[in-house]
């Protein structure tokens, strides 16, 4: 028998692989919806940073793409408040993965019986520490999900 035959595996799917990510993040909230809608329909708005995404993201007043190289990407995004965070992470169709310094954004979109399942987490985060600041964290969560689920009823 040899290694690979030894060891479990799973096939996580992408809202999956978020839970898994929040659940060994202390603090971090993950808030869920089902979209009566095709993922790529879906994805299509969430995964579009430097567009649509400060548009359901509350916090957000914009997301500027500094680089991409294949699924890696860094990014430069600014908030209501004025605040600035230079985010390094994945993006690919259904995933989104993102962190500075003070930040972490994690979005995910999978195909669902009824549509598309979709998730989101993040927050502040302790520097130096995987650890979210959880204040208003599930309610800014909600919120964002809201009004993404508003847009693209719209």
């Amino acid at each position: 028998m040899t290694d690979e035959q030894q060891w479990p595996t799973a096939d996580l799917d992408d809202v999956r692989r978020l839970r898994v990510l929040a659940a060994a993040i202390p603090g971090a909230r993950i808030t869920e919806r089902v979209l009566p809608l095709p993922a790529d329909e879906v994805w299509a708005v969430m995964g579009d940073l430097e567009g649509e995404f400060g548009r359901f993201q509350p916090d957000m007043r914009h997301v500027r793409v500094l680089s991409r190289d294949g699924e890696r990407v860094v990014a430069l995004a600014r908030s209501r408040y004025g605040m600035r965070a230079r985010l390094e992470g994945v993006v690919r169709p259904g995933w989104c993965w993102l962190q500075s310094r003070f930040l972490i954004i994690g979005m995910a979109a999978a195909p669902d019986p009824d549509g598309t399942r979709i998730a989101l987490t993040g927050g502040l985060r302790v520097p130096g520490r995987a650890m979210i600041v959880p204040f208003g964290t599930a309610r800014e969560l909600d919120h964002a999900l809201t009004r993404l689920e508003t847009r693209l009823r719209a």
